[in-house]
């Protein structure tokens, strides 16, 4: 804290002044509407956005990344505590409490144990394939609000769109129109920039015209009572069975909040070329979710679009989030009696048009370009997360980006060609075990296809960087396949790890060709697996 306030200028405080008033006016609304996402009380949305910032701001290593509610962080908390609270909303905001401190408890023991790379866990694809469905599972969770229906708590995605379809003629049509008019307006005020609060415009108009209008007594649900101020520190209490039963869960949302957030913090930090810690970014995180358990919030991290106009407003340091989090505290002391005519479906459409532009359809469509198992592990994540759920969807998502990259390293590129009489084939990749057989299964192709075409199989290895016990193995049996077919194994091209290797088996004297094949020679057939 001491470097980034006693490094600020005049002109930066300014600036960060009014980025976060700027940041202010979009958490208000947002986090009233992604504390609804995650089947929260709305005011707990603005604990969330209070004390977690400022304990962020003293320990994280951006000056721009906005930690508070976020979208996807919200679905998954939703999903996680449903099942386990049975109905009851005081279980619901404890277990909320009890999952921030275990999200938090998950993200600061590994930052402490320097874990920081957990980026490499998940791959683009995956990321980008969860997010695009869980923005259509998040938009669909709010179409019943934005109908003015009620279809219960279907469970899974499939599930829900049928009880819509199924409840489509008891529209509430007032509630619709008002929905829609508030999505058109939060459109419009996309256009406008993010200087300009519209989420929080549109709140204020709903909220007034309500009791002007009398649309309360028309059918209109609101939020109703907001408590005033926060509420003090204090430690959630929960059964041990529902706390074990809620790891799972945590554990998802501590690597995705982590990665979210230092996704968009790297983004960020190539503009404004500061250094991101990434060990210090988990600390940080588990104290903000520390801090949001501990004020009866659910968990929290850096939000994509909060950030992006954090930094467009100004924001140069940390101070930023510390005003931020201080209008929120103005508003909850000021503003929170206010609230109690804020209609639901207003909240709803804040959410809907939030996640509209998470959906990457462009994204899709480079992943199969530039790489088809990149293409279809993000295809696979996508169908996963809405026919399964989203935490189900993530890990098959996981599963199937692993086994995909397993797929690639075990098939091994091979071409083929001759070279003064001899066959020579190349191979490419590593000698791992799954390689290792496809390898030998190749080869013993090419022997039968290429038998009579000389008494010599050079084999080069010279695009093969390692090779395990499995590899070596091969190699051996491959010799007496050779000699089967008539021909010669020998062995060229290896590189010192390769040839150290061979030498531990014995089979480097036996198999290592001691001169390089000369000549100039065109590929002869590509060998595809």
């Amino acid at each position: 804290m001491v470097g980034w306030l006693a490094g600020s200028t005049s002109g930066s405080r300014r600036s960060d002044l009014i980025a976060g008033l700027t940041v202010a006016a979009m958490l208000v609304p947002q986090g009233m509407a992604y504390a609804a996402l995650a089947g929260m009380p709305p005011v707990t949305g603005l604990y969330a956005a209070t004390v977690p910032l400022v304990v962020y701001a003293l320990l994280g290593t951006s000056g721009q990344l906005a930690v508070g509610p976020v979208a996807i962080v919200s679905l998954l908390t939703a999903s996680t505590i449903a099942p386990l609270a049975g109905g009851d909303p005081g279980a619901y905001v404890a277990l909320a409490a009890v999952l921030a401190l275990l999200v938090g408890a998950i993200q600061l023991t590994l930052g402490l144990l320097r874990a920081g790379q957990l980026t490499a866990l998940l791959s683009h694809p995956v990321i980008s394939g969860f997010t695009s469905a869980a923005a259509i599972v998040i938009a669909t969770s709010q179409l019943d609000r934005l109908l003015g229906v009620q279809i219960g708590r279907p469970e899974g995605w499939l599930a829900r769109i049928a009880a819509l379809f199924g409840a489509l003629d008891a529209t509430h049509l007032p509630t619709l129109a008002l929905g829609l008019v508030a999505i058109a307006l939060l459109v419009l005020g996309k256009r406008l920039g993010p200087r300009v609060p519209t989420a929080l415009v549109v709140v204020v108009l709903a909220t007034l015209i309500v009791p002007v209008l009398g649309l309360e007594g028309r059918g209109i649900a609101v939020v109703g009572d907001v408590p005033r101020g926060l509420p003090l520190p204090s430690l959630p209490l929960a059964p041990l069975d529902a706390v074990l039963a809620l790891l799972p869960g945590a554990g998802i949302i501590a690597v995705l909040a982590y990665l979210e957030g230092l996704s968009v913090a790297r983004a960020i930090a190539r503009r404004t070329h500061d250094r991101i810690d990434p060990d210090q970014e988990l600390i940080a995180n588990g104290a903000a979710n520390l801090a949001a358990g501990l004020f009866q919030a659910f968990p929290v991290a850096g939000g994509f679009s909060r950030t992006a106009v954090n930094h467009s407003a100004g924001a140069r340091t940390p101070l930023a989030s510390v005003v931020s989090a201080a209008g929120v505290i103005l508003a909850l002391l000021l503003l929170a009696p206010l609230l109690a005519t804020l209609p639901e479906v207003i909240l709803a459409a804040i959410v809907i048009v939030a996640v509209a532009g998470l959906v990457d359809l462009r994204e899709a469509r480079h992943a199969w370009q530039v790489e088809r198992t990149d293409g279809l592990a993000l295809a696979v994540t996508f169908v996963a997360t809405l026919a399964l759920g989203v935490e189900i969807g993530i890990g098959v998502g996981i599963a199937a980006s692993l086994l995909l990259s397993l797929w690639r390293v075990g098939v091994p590129r091979l071409t083929t060609r001759h070279v003064d009489g001899a066959v020579v084939i190349e191979v490419e990749g590593d000698l791992l075990p799954a390689s290792s057989v496809r390898l030998a299964e190749l080869i013993e192709e090419q022997l039968e296809h290429h038998a009579a075409a000389g008494r010599r199989l050079l084999l080069d290895l010279s695009g093969v960087p390692t090779v395990d016990l499995s590899g070596v193995q091969v190699l051996s049996d491959l010799e007496r396949a050779a000699g089967d077919a008539g021909m010669q194994l020998e062995l060229v091209g290896l590189r010192s790890g390769v040839r150290a290797s061979l030498r531990r088996a014995g089979l480097h004297d036996r198999l290592v060709h001691r001169s390089d094949v000369g000549g100039t020679v065109e590929i002869e057939q590509p060998i595809t697996p």
